[in-house]
């Protein structure tokens, strides 16, 4: 029988435990007046913000005001009803993903890497696949048994898939920085329709993106196998491909 959470009701905190206290940020499309802030207490109120004041404010070009508003909820949060994704294989080391990977497929494990569409911000790829890494940990580049394809920024979604069958890949990781008008979204999704027709059904390689604006649940809707979200290491990559690989087998 699967125990019932139970329910942890929680506040805010800013000044004094559990008085609601919030700050958030925001720009209008106003110039930079007493009339643009009296605008965003309006929305400060609006958004259930009571009271609130604004603590911050500044002119953003002729026509912007960008503002800090700081205020009170009243809304509860309660913890048993929040859902996370969590990791369902354990962490490994450099030397036991290597390990692995050659008791798995008696050869390199074949990462091709990338942003696609008009995103050039290749910090966030370059962090999982180069050798210099992240978070104190080394890239996949710093892996034996794996060999790493970068292609680096503004991929068009045939070229990658082109590069993917050339390279024989096992593994497709793909970062996507830029979100303007769901942009990551929608390459995602382009991105998965062009791998499902150009190899045969459960012959693709792994389909792997990151982003701090995704959705770690959406693998579905978009069509891949793993999201990774802001903060991912290229240790909690690495161990996934592992896991992964030995689901495929």
């Amino acid at each position: 029988m699967t125990a019932v959470p139970e329910k942890k009701i929680v506040r805010p905190y800013g000044d004094t435990t559990g008085d609601g206290m919030v700050q958030l940020s925001f720009t209008l499309p106003v110039p930079h007046d007493k009339r643009a802030e009296g605008a965003a207490l309006q929305l400060a109120a609006k958004m259930g913000l009571d009271p609130a004041m604004v603590v911050h404010a500044k002119a953003m070009g002729p026509d912007f005001t960008f503002v800090v508003v700081y205020g009170s909820v009243r809304h509860l949060v309660d913890l048993s009803a929040v859902h996370v994704l969590e990791r369902e294989y354990p962490l490994l080391t450099p030397k036991e993903v290597n390990a692995s990977i050659k008791k798995q497929l008696r050869r390199k494990l074949v990462v091709v890497g990338a942003c696609i569409g008009t995103d050039a911000h290749t910090v966030g790829i370059d962090a999982i696949l180069n050798v210099k890494g992240f978070a104190g940990q080394k890239g996949l580049e710093y892996y034996r048994e794996v060999k790493v394809v970068n292609l680096g920024a503004q991929v068009l979604v045939p070229e990658l898939v082109a590069q993917a069958r050339a390279e024989r890949a096992d593994a497709v990781l793909v970062s996507q920085v830029v979100t303007q008008r769901d942009a990551h979204l929608t390459n995602t999704k382009e991105m998965s329709a062009a791998f499902r027709e150009a190899y045969p059904a459960g012959r693709a390689p792994l389909l792997v993106v990151g982003g701090p604006r995704f959705d770690e649940h959406a693998t579905g809707d978009l069509g891949v196998d793993r999201i990774f979200g802001r903060g991912t290491t290229p240790g909690e990559v690495a161990s996934y491909l592992v896991h992964a690989m030995e689901g495929r087998r």
